[in-house]
C-alpha cells in the first residue's frame, strides 16, 4: 500500500525534486548532458517553469545505448534467472505503489491532469502493469517440434524453439500519460530480458526520471535501464537511428511514427508503433441512452481529449441524435476546468502552448467549414493552456475536424439513418485504433464489432484498459500491440534449434 505522508511532507518531497536541475540516468549514474545544456519543463496550468532538465542529444543517446549494449551482452542482467528478473520487476511495482502520492502530484504538475485521476488511474495502472509483466518473466517458453525431413530418410532429430530477448530496445514515450506509457514500455521489455534506453517526452519528463530513482533502489544492474530526456528531433531521432539498437518502440503521432520507420532502416531494427486515432463512437436508438450520453462524454473528455483512442467521431442514430448530443453538450458545460491540483477539477489544461494552439486552430477550421459548437468552442482564461470542452454539430465526413486527429476535448457529432451504411462511414479514416458501440442488441453489437477496422472495440463502455488486454491499432494507427501476452512478441525473438540424434 502507499505510504501515508502528510501534505507538508509531500510538498517538501516534490519541492526538493523540482528544486535542482534533473539529470539523466546512464549506466547506473545520474549525469548532466554532455553538452551541459538543460531545458525547461512547464506547469501547463500556469505556464510557469517547473524544473530544468538535462537536455540529451545524440552524444548522450550514444553513451546510453552503449551502456545498454554492455549490460545486455556481458553484464549480470543476462545471467539472471527468469525468476530473479521477475522479482526485480515486481519490486519496482511495490516501490511505485509506496510512492503513489508523489508520482500523482508530479504527474499533475507536469502534465496538467487532475490529481484525482493521476492518483486513481495513472499510477495504480502503472503498478499493475509492472506486476502483470513480472509474472510473464518465467513463462517465456519455447516448444518441441516433431519434424520429418524427406531428404534424410531414417534420420531422427530433436528440434525445439527458444524465446529470447530481442536485445537493446529504444523506447520513446508520449506526454499524455507519461508514467503509464513508461510502464507500458518498460515492464514487458524488462520481463523479457531486454535492456532499455527510454526517452520521455520533452513536455513531461519528470515522472520518468523519478521512476529511474526507484529502478536504482529496486536493484536493477547498471545499464539495464537508461533514461535520456531531450527533444524528439535530436535525442529521439538519434535513438531511432542508432545501429546498436535492436528494436525501437514508439508511442505518439502517426506523422512522427513514419519518421521513426525511416530512421530504423539503417540496421533494419524491429519497430513497434502505437500511433494516432480518430475513433468512431456509435450510439444506436435501442441503447441505454442515458448511459450512452455519459459514455460518449467520457470517451472524448477524459484526459482533456488527449487520448489517441478518444471517441472523437460520435455517430448517433437519427431518432435519438438530438437527445444524445444535447446530453453530451450539457455534460460538457458542467465540466469544471481548472488546475489539476484544485479539488473538484474535472478537466485540467492541455499539456503545452503548442497543443493549445493546435486545438484552437482546429476549432477555427471547424467553424469556417460550417460546424457549430453546441458547447465550448474556444480557449478558456488568460493564464495556462485551457480550452473549453467542445461539442460540434453540422459536421460532415469530409471536414478536417472529422478526418484529422485534434487530440483535444473536441467531438464531432454526426447523425446516421441506416445501420448498413454506418460501417463504411465509421471505417472511412486513415486510423483504426479504437471504436465504441452502444446498443442493447448484443448480436448487432458483435456483428458491428467484427466489421469495424479497429484494434479495440468497446461495447456499452469506453476507455476500459487492463494490463492483460492487448491494445494497438489497424491501418495508420500502428504496428504491434501493447499490454497482454501479445506485447511479449515485440520484445522476444524465436530461435530454432535442430539436433540430429
Amino acid at each position: 500500500m502507499a505510504t501515508t505522508i502528510s501534505p507538508a511532507q509531500l510538498d517538501a518531497r516534490v519541492a526538493e525534486f523540482l528544486d535542482k536541475p534533473r539529470k539523466m540516468l546512464i549506466d547506473g549514474k545520474w549525469v548532466d548532458a554532455i553538452s551541459g545544456k538543460t531545458f525547461p519543463t512547464y506547469n501547463p496550468a500556469t505556464g510557469e517553469v517547473l524544473a530544468q532538465v538535462a537536455e540529451g542529444d545524440a552524444a548522450d543517446i550514444d553513451a546510453a545505448v552503449k551502456a545498454a549494449r554492455r549490460a545486455f551482452d556481458s553484464g549480470p542482467w543476462s545471467r539472471l534467472t527468469a525468476s530473479d528478473r521477475g522479482k526485480l520487476v515486481w519490486k519496482l511495482a511495490d516501490l511505485l505503489e509506496r510512492h503513489i502520492e508523489e508520482f500523482a502530484t508530479l504527474e499533475t504538475l507536469d502534465n496538467g491532469k487532475p490529481l484525482t485521476v493521476a492518483r486513481a488511474a495513472d499510477v495504480p495502472l502503472a503498478v499493475d502493469m509492472f506486476r502483470y509483466m513480472a509474472g510473464w518473466a518465467t513463462k517465456l517458453e519455447g516448444t518441441t517440434i516433431p519434424i520429418s525431413v524427406p531428404y534424410t530418410p531414417g534420420a531422427n532429430y530433436h528440434a525445439y524453439t527458444l524465446r529470447e530477448p530481442v536485445g537493446v530496445v529504444g523506447q520513446i514515450i508520449p506526454w499524455n500519460f507519461p508514467l503509464l506509457m513508461a510502464a507500458w514500455k518498460l515492464a514487458p521489455a524488462l520481463a523479457c530480458g531486454c535492456t532499455v534506453v527510454l526517452k520521455p517526452a520533452e513536455q513531461t519528463p519528470l515522472t520518468a526520471l523519478l521512476l529511474g530513482e526507484l529502478i536504482q533502489e529496486a536493484g536493477f544492474p547498471d545499464g539495464v535501464v537508461n533514461i535520456v530526456p531531450g527533444y524528439g528531433e535530436t535525442a529521439g531521432a538519434a535513438l531511432a537511428a542508432h545501429d546498436l539498437v535492436d528494436k525501437i518502440a514508439f508511442t505518439g503521432s502517426t506523422e512522427v511514427g513514419k519518421l521513426i520507420v525511416h530512421a530504423a532502416t539503417g540496421n533494419l531494427k524491429k519497430v513497434s508503433l502505437e500511433l494516432g486515432g480518430k475513433s468512431p463512437n456509435v450510439v444506436f436508438q435501442d441503447s441505454d441512452v442515458e448511459a450512452a450520453i455519459g459514455g460518449a462524454a467520457s470517451a472524448i473528455f477524459f484526459n482533456h481529449g488527449q487520448c489517441c483512442c478518444a471517441g472523437s467521431r460520435l455517430y448517433v442514430e437519427r431518432p435519438v441524435f438530438d437527445r444524445v448530443v444535447e446530453g453530451v453538450a450539457a455534460k460538457a458545460k458542467k465540466i469544471k476546468v481548472g488546475s489539476g491540483m484544485e479539488p473538484g477539477t474535472h478537466m485540467g489544461p492541455l499539456v503545452s502552448e503548442e497543443q493549445l494552439q493546435r486545438v484552437c486552430n482546429y476549432l477555427e477550421i471547424g467553424m469556417k467549414e460550417g460546424a457549430t459548437a453546441m458547447a465550448g468552442g474556444k480557449k478558456l482564461g488568460e493564464k495556462g493552456y485551457f480550452v473549453e470542452p467542445t461539442v460540434l454539430v453540422n459536421t460532415k465526413e469530409d471536414m478536417r475536424v472529422v478526418q484529422e486527429e485534434i487530440f483535444g476535448p473536441v467531438v464531432a457529432a454526426i447523425p446516421f439513418d441506416d445501420p448498413e451504411e454506418l460501417v463504411p462511414r465509421a471505417n472511412n479514416s486513415m486510423y483504426g485504433l479504437a471504436a465504441g458501440i452502444w446498443t442493447k442488441d448484443i448480436s448487432k453489437a458483435h456483428r458491428l464489432a467484427s466489421a469495424l477496422r479497429a484494434g479495440t472495440v468497446w461495447i456499452n463502455c469506453y476507455n476500459i484498459f487492463d494490463a492483460a488486454l492487448p491494445f494497438g491499432g489497424y491501418k495508420q494507427s500502428g504496428w504491434g500491440r501493447e499490454m497482454g501476452k501479445d506485447v511479449l512478441n515485440l520484445y522476444t525473438q524465436t530461435k530454432a534449434v535442430c539436433t540430429r540424434l
